[in-house]
């Protein structure tokens, strides 16, 4: 695997895993498009993935470091101190963890299933048409003040089954969260926000069930492991800035750039595919 195909898909997937276009569905299409035929095997491609992945965790984690430390405090009082009231960051980070088990649970049941639908390109392209549509209507439409603390059970319960659809690659994990949680009366800036702390136990569940179905580290080839290493760093690099962009954007801006962005690609995959360019 060349050294600058690695840095490329860990940009893109630093980068869409965070804005609501889809990480796994940018990481279909690219290598597609390109003709890039990088892996030998799955088992390989998986280990890269779990390379990447780890890049946008370390980045979320990162910039939301604070909320993150206060979180486990909060979390960790919440379970062992018993006698004494649930702080309202010790309910919070529960309930990011409960809006995880969905997919989880239908990640873990389907795997094989989806490892499959990333060859769907087609599927894909609509995908990334549909939600971005419903995107689009619902943060035009569905107009909302709450802010991130109001977070409640089932905001968890509902926000958490909107995430399993995004195990479908072209729905987004990211634009899913969003729309339920635009849909449920947050503000953008709240929407995104409580979006990309859900990504944390996700993407760090996830992470740990790969690195183990891969056999760990010695699942990476010896002679690719500087490759892994460009594109985790990659992913890191550019997840934090696609976290710090959006959250500045959404203060005077709406979602929907994304939601055209989403639109033009997909009819443009479906164009790609009719005609004989690919």
């Amino acid at each position: 695997m060349p050294i600058l195909h690695a840095i490329v898909l860990g940009a893109v997937q630093g980068l869409t895993e965070f804005l609501p276009v889809s990480s796994s569905g940018h990481l279909a299409i690219v290598p597609w498009l390109f003709g890039w035929n990088d892996f030998a095997d799955d088992q390989i491609q998986k280990a890269f993935d779990v390379a990447v992945h780890v890049g946008t965790l370390v980045a979320v984690v990162f910039y939301f470091r604070r909320d993150v430390a206060r979180l486990v405090v909060g979390g960790w009082k919440a379970l062992f101190s018993r006698g004494e009231p649930v702080t309202d960051d010790g309910r919070f980070a529960w309930l990011l963890v409960l809006s995880a088990i969905p997919a989880a649970i239908v990640g873990v049941a389907a795997n094989s299933v989806i490892d499959r639908l990333d060859d769907e390109i087609g599927l894909i392209a609509v995908m990334l048409i549909v939600f971005g549509v419903v995107l689009y209507v619902v943060d035009k439409y569905l107009p909302g003040r709450r802010q991130a603390e109001s977070f409640r059970l089932r905001d968890s319960v509902l926000m958490g089954l909107g995430q399993a659809l995004a195990l479908q690659p072209g729905v987004s994990r990211s634009a899913v969260t969003i729309i339920a949680a635009r849909g449920l009366g947050f503000a953008r800036e709240s929407a995104a926000r409580i979006a990309f702390l859900m990504s944390i136990p996700i993407i760090a569940g996830a992470a740990l069930y790969s690195v183990v179905d891969i056999g760990g580290p010695s699942g990476i080839p010896v002679d690719l492991r500087w490759a892994f290493l460009a594109g985790m760093l990659s992913s890191a690099l550019t997840g934090w800035l696609a976290v710090w962009g959006l959250l500045r954007l959404v203060q005077t801006a709406t979602f929907a750039p994304f939601a055209v962005y989403r639109v033009i690609v997909g009819l443009g995959v479906l164009a790609v595919l009719a005609s004989s360019f690919r």
